[in-house]
């Protein structure tokens, strides 16, 4: 009877090759899950970012223009000290429309959460469009692949 010598050896190889393969792959699958729980969660963060600056509107409707973007870049507007009191009296609606763009512009790009982020407002007619976009891939721009959220409502 001959002896075979070495075919346990290769079993275990095989084995192992398969089992190797097998564990990249579930490494795969959770980066993958992790990958897309980070852009949810910069999704909820945007998504509270952009109604939080609508409700900022919708409580100082008489200088709803005075928010748009393209009135005053959201990065050029400064704190407003006198807005920052609970019973201040010289803080006009324009003083408090810039100190909302300050600490909105403040929380978008200081933010670790949305990637270069920027916040843009906008008007049509009546309707108020608030547009934010981070860098979702980290490829360093924002650009055509990378997500944003808007929101749009009437004053």
């Amino acid at each position: 009877m001959k002896k075979e010598t070495g075919f346990t050896l290769i079993e275990v190889l095989v084995t192992v090759v398969i089992l190797a393969v097998g564990l990249l792959g579930l490494a795969g699958l959770q980066a993958r899950g992790l990958r897309n729980n980070l852009s949810a969660y910069q999704r909820s963060q945007a998504t509270q970012l952009a109604y939080d600056m609508a409700d900022r509107m919708r409580a100082n409707k008489a200088a709803a223009n005075n928010y748009l973007t393209s009135t005053m870049v959201p990065a050029a507007a400064a704190v407003q000290s006198d807005c920052m009191t609970a019973n201040s009296t010289s803080c006009t609606i324009a003083d408090m429309a810039q100190n909302d763009l300050f600490q909105w512009n403040a929380d978008i790009t200081s933010s670790s959460v949305l990637t270069s982020g920027i916040g843009t407002i906008t008007v049509s007619g009546t309707v108020y469009t608030i547009l934010i976009r981070w860098d979702d891939n980290r490829d360093g721009g924002i650009d055509v692949t990378d997500p944003s959220f808007s929101v749009s409502f009437e004053l």
